[in-house]
């Protein structure tokens, strides 16, 4: 079988540096160039220092145009702006890890549609679709915490989230809440009540609950940490622990990477992998579920290989086996 071709935009950032770590031992892939302006000449392994030995490519500021595969990882904003200057084979596919198509509003780009490449929501979709607009970090742990209920119809309250993401969710460029000795033994929320994934979190729960129509109230936080998403949320639920724990079961029976888990979680258990653990535990008339997954894998790059293993007709879990960094 030929190998799919790939290029990857802005590729000096984490999620980039995920993605070609990824790709490079996937069996079915060959990377056929690396674009990014500001590290244009340099070779890769100088600024992904781990793949010195691994590959020899180095940074362009040009594009091949009939690549099989386009990833976009670029700055929230910034992918139109991208795909307004620089032409693509009909054929192309592309998967663009930013927030720029996510929303139905926004997903219709020069007379073609981006699909919502959430694989455990969407699989069908996503295997014939030509663009995907892959979900954000915290979309992806909270959606898949919250899909089952919804499926049901039993979103019915408000659902109260406390979710806290590590170091390199804030991505490469500094700033004041980025450098070592702010983020060093320390703690703090950010955009409560308003974070920008809400948006796709809100219109996945409303395909599957058209009725929903109460808040999801998320406060994300800063982590002393670098990778990963730990996040809880709870909601009224009258059944019992064994009647949730079914309906999560039956909802992922076929899901490849996310897994319902009788024990308590902890993050090391997915850190460097592309799976999502949820867990749950029953209060009175509360459900609280737990939900956790790698930031820059399942929450980025590993989920939009997942996205191209589908679209490609592969095996799902092809080049994303990965063990969990657990010591």
């Amino acid at each position: 079988m030929k190998k799919i071709k790939v290029g990857i935009i802005g590729g000096a950032g984490y999620t980039a540096g995920e993605l070609i770590r990824l790709l490079i031992n996937h069996p079915e892939t060959v990377i056929d160039f690396v674009f990014s302006t500001s590290n244009a000449g340099n070779k890769i392994s100088k600024v992904h220092q781990d793949l010195v030995g691994d590959m020899d490519l180095k940074f362009t500021n040009t594009v091949n145009p009939e690549v099989d595969v386009l990833f976009l990882c670029l700055g929230h904003g910034n992918s139109v702006k991208f795909l307004e200057n620089h032409t693509f084979s009909e054929q192309t596919r592309i998967i663009d890890l930013g927030n720029d198509f996510r929303l139905k509003s926004d997903k219709v780009f020069q007379g073609k549609s981006f699909v919502y490449g959430l694989p455990e929501l969407q699989k069908e979709a996503i295997k014939s679709a030509q663009y995907i607009a892959n979900p954000g970090c915290f979309a992806t742990a909270i959606q898949l915490a919250l899909l089952p209920l919804a499926e049901k119809g039993l979103l019915n309250n408000d659902v109260h989230i406390n979710a806290v993401t590590g170091a390199t969710g804030a991505g490469t460029s500094l700033s004041a809440t980025t450098h070592y000795t702010w983020r060093d033994n320390n703690f703090s929320y950010y955009k409560p009540f308003m974070h920008q994934h809400l948006g796709e979190i809100n219109q996945s729960v409303k395909l599957l609950q058209n009725t929903f129509s109460s808040e999801i109230l998320f406060m994300p936080n800063r982590g002393n940490f670098s990778r990963g998403i730990f996040a809880t949320m709870y909601t009224d639920f009258e059944g019992t622990l064994e009647e949730a724990k079914a309906i999560f079961k039956d909802f992922y029976k076929d899901a490849k990477f996310t897994f319902i888990s009788d024990d308590d979680l902890h993050l090391k258990q997915v850190v460097n992998t592309n799976k999502c653990f949820i867990h749950l535990h029953k209060h009175n008339n509360k459900l609280l579920i737990t939900s956790i997954i790698d930031n820059l894998l399942k929450g980025a790059s590993g989920q939009a290989v997942q996205n191209m293993n589908l679209m490609f007709g592969l095996e799902e879990t092809t080049g994303l086996r990965l063990k969990a960094t657990y010591f």
